[in-house]
């Protein structure tokens, strides 16, 4: 059976569901994109698609992780407000230190989380680089899709402590992983 051409997106919030991979999301992505880069013009030096959604054949929930460079985190707040007129809400108390986070959706299920942050930033690089690792390390994605697993059915309830639980391996690929500078940008 053929996939839908576009997977459908948004999770209540709080609430942990993975899904079997979806080539749609790719196409998701592409379309966001396009409309983001309209939308921030030069203020978007590069747009990516990152997190479970970016990698082919990885369980996800179903929400697309973007992430935006751009010339500098002092353009953030222009950046906001511009994103505000398509859809996106800024969520001002974000725990990332070199990132401005926004999200779409509807206030109980989201669709979008986007990154906002500058091209050097520790934000850009791991989260381009673990994508990447995964992509290049189907073992490695294979280990996280299972702790993915186990997390998801402990805590269906609770996506905090899901996140939580991933942390410890996120940081173990991203300090194997060989710095690409030039690459990531970091």
């Amino acid at each position: 059976m053929a996939e839908p051409a576009n997977a459908p997106i948004g999770l209540t919030r709080g609430l942990v569901r993975l899904e079997q991979h979806h080539a749609g999301w790719a196409r998701v992505f592409a379309e966001e994109a396009a409309r983001l880069a309209d939308a921030l013009g030069d203020l978007a030096v590069r747009i990516e698609h990152v997190g479970s959604t970016a990698i082919p054949g990885l369980i996800a929930k179903p929400i697309l992780d973007i992430v935006v460079a751009l010339p500098s985190l002092d353009d953030a707040d222009a950046a906001a407000r511009i994103l505000g007129a398509i859809g996106y809400e800024l969520i001002p108390e974000d725990p990332v230190p070199d990132r401005v986070l926004l999200v779409k959706g509807t206030p109980d299920a989201r669709q979008i989380h986007l990154s906002l942050c500058d091209l050097a930033s520790e934000c850009w690089r791991s989260r381009v680089l673990f994508r990447d690792e995964l992509r290049a390390h189907p073992k490695q994605a294979a280990a996280y899709a299972a702790l993915k697993r186990d997390l998801a059915a402990r805590h269906p309830a609770d996506r905090a402590a899901y996140t939580a639980g991933k942390a410890d391996f996120i940081q173990r690929v991203l300090d194997a992983a060989p710095r690409q500078e030039d690459e990531h940008g970091g």
